[in-house]
């Protein structure tokens, strides 16, 4: 199949190369009349003009590049949308890129994306070794946002949630449900957000004194839950509540309560976090920690354009967002 080329218009609108360059690019520099009949020529030739180029002599794309942690997880879906209409009016294209959780696979990505120069970056770190690449993303004039995850030490912006609270509202729902004793499922440790979770649970149960077990996972999915849950039911004194490090993770633990027989809230209670659409449709509507998904993508976009048309009088800003409890009835029943 051949390719039109601006040559091929420029002949069939009795034009320069240059004028069909200016309706393209520059439109309000060519008259009227001019400029109709050179879209004219456009359209009868089924011209599209090859954007890759145009791209490589301005030495950069117009791709805004979303790494996440599991891209099966609609707390990131939500994220993404709500970065998606801002990057969009701003002219640029959403592609997204998915970690799996490892660090290998994330750095794979990372190299792609340095090798296309893309406009800018939001990422979801797996974890502090991400660092390094993070860093050399910024030396090379990527711009990037952290997202769910605090700049810490990092110069960079970020926007994230405070889940060391978020970890305090889960156990303090629990335990003054009547909880004394309450398993914590969720992993690997390695992640922040988990870790952090962890922290504000502890914290609640050492003050309250409520026992607490911890069941770290490999991942943070339905399979991570069921398992969890097939461990819980061998102990000799099992927890009366769950605290779940996220949705994916509760909803696969009241699955496998609900295959065994145990009753939820009756006999085990079950909190967990983010409150994705999923949570409230559950066989038994979920207990969640909510956090504000997608203001958390449009603040992330909003921070990489700001840093993009600033340049470097840019200040980079960390948003930190507030979680709040959202109770239903796998936490309704009190002990």
């Amino acid at each position: 199949m051949t390719t039109t080329s601006m040559k091929d218009v420029a002949r069939a609108a009795g034009v320069s190369v240059g004028t069909v360059s200016n309706v393209l690019n520059r439109p309000e520099a060519v008259a009227e009349e001019t400029r109709s009949r050179v879209l004219a020529a456009i359209a009868d030739l089924g011209y599209v003009r090859n954007d890759s180029a145009r791209q490589l002599r301005a030495g950069r794309s117009r791709t805004v590049a979303v790494v996440v942690l599991d891209v099966a997880n609609p707390f990131f879906t939500d994220v993404v949308r709500g970065a998606e209409p801002l990057i969009e009016s701003a002219g640029g294209v959403v592609t997204v890129c998915d970690s799996g959780e490892d660090v290998r696979r994330e750095r794979r990505h990372l190299e792609i994306l340095e090798e296309q120069r893309v406009l800018g970056l939001l990422i979801t770190p797996v974890d502090d070794t991400s660092a390094s690449w993070i860093e050399r993303l910024s030396n090379h004039d990527i711009p990037l946002v952290l997202v769910d995850r605090g700049a810490g030490r990092h110069p960079h912006c970020s926007v994230a949630v405070d889940d060391v609270h978020g970890g305090r509202l889960a156990a303090k729902h629990l335990a003054d449900r009547g909880h004394s004793r309450i398993a914590f499922v969720g992993g690997p440790a390695s992640i922040p957000q988990v870790a952090d979770r962890l922290a504000g649970c502890r914290d609640v149960c050492e003050e309250q004194g409520v026992a607490l077990e911890v069941f770290t996972t490999a991942g943070l999915n339905f399979a991570a839950g069921r398992e969890a849950v097939e461990q819980m039911l061998g102990l000799a004194e099992r927890p009366t509540a769950m605290f779940c490090a996220n949705d994916l993770v509760a909803l696969g633990a009241l699955q496998a309560l609900t295959m065994h027989g145990v009753k939820v809230p009756h006999e085990c209670a079950i909190i967990g976090y983010d409150d994705i659409d999923f949570a409230a449709a559950a066989a038994v509507p979920l207990s969640s920690i909510r956090q504000p998904r997608s203001q958390l993508g449009r603040t992330a976009a909003q921070l990489l354009f700001d840093e993009i048309s600033e340049g470097e009088g840019h200040t980079h800003r960390n948003v930190v967002f507030q979680p709040e409890l959202v109770a239903r009835a796998s936490t309704a029943q009190a002990l």
